[in-house]
């Protein structure tokens, strides 16, 4: 019989984001299976990373180019997916493209035609759209959405999956299910207008993620809840109805 995993760990944590996620889409009728985590390794040494990879975390995110480089060669033999997630400045385009599996994080068409011209391979790509039209966050305004849509569907290598949006980081999960609803909101527009399929909606964090879940969201970008050091932060961050870590 295995033994449950130690007060604190990362499989604990996992046990618990997983429960969370389960509730929240049973909340909305959901399938949970259709929500994947992208497992946020920024500041995370390479051993948790580990293992977390040996837990089924295939999908790994990463705010910075440079300091994804090192851990990308380090896990090679490990082949994990790795997205960007994090704002992309235009003279790191080529590193991007060459080592990235998807960039999260498209908010101009002069990125879009950065990416695009030094790709060598198809690279999935995400438009991270400022929904809630925060003064001093990332992301292209909903009217911009458009333009940066059409520079990337020209594109015969860069692949447009969805949308991203990153939630208020103040108010409490609450504050973030407007913006999370007028994401997909847009999403749906798009589709609607332009007969895209656009399946991705990567919208949630550590602090909201099962607002997310119960709004659609397809991919929860998860760095704290995952890794952080005080069970206690973590089972915070889940809300109500979450099952304990201890």
């Amino acid at each position: 019989m295995s033994r449950p995993a130690p007060d604190g760990s990362i499989a604990a944590r996992l046990s618990a984001v997983k429960a969370a996620i389960a509730q929240a889409a049973e909340r909305v009728e959901r399938d949970p299976g259709s929500v994947r985590i992208v497992a946020v390794t920024k500041g995370v040494g390479l051993e948790p990373i580990r293992e977390a990879l040996a837990l089924g975390l295939r999908t790994l995110g990463e705010n910075r180019v440079q300091e994804a480089l090192a851990k990308i060669e380090a896990l090679a033999d490990e082949s994990p997916q790795w997205h960007l997630v994090g704002h992309l400045q235009s003279n790191k385009a080529r590193q991007a493209a060459e080592r990235f599996s998807m960039v999260q994080s498209i908010d101009s068409v002069h990125l879009v035609e950065a990416l695009a011209a030094r790709a060598q391979r198809p690279l999935d790509v995400l438009i991270e759209v400022n929904a809630g039209e925060e003064p001093r966050k990332t992301g292209a305004r909903p009217a911009e959405v458009d333009a940066i849509m059409r520079a990337i569907t020209a594109s015969p290598r860069l692949r447009l999956l969805g949308l991203m949006a990153i939630g208020p980081l103040q108010g409490g999960p609450e504050a973030a299910r407007p913006v999370f609803r007028r994401l997909r909101s847009i999403r749906d527009d798009l589709r609607q207008r332009f007969s895209l399929e656009l399946p991705e909606l990567s919208m949630g964090m550590s602090e909201d993620f099962p607002v997310a879940v119960e709004e659609g969201a397809s991919m929860l970008r998860l760095g704290r809840v995952l890794f952080a050091a005080s069970p206690d932060r973590v089972q915070a961050s889940l809300g109500p109805g979450a099952l304990p870590l201890k």
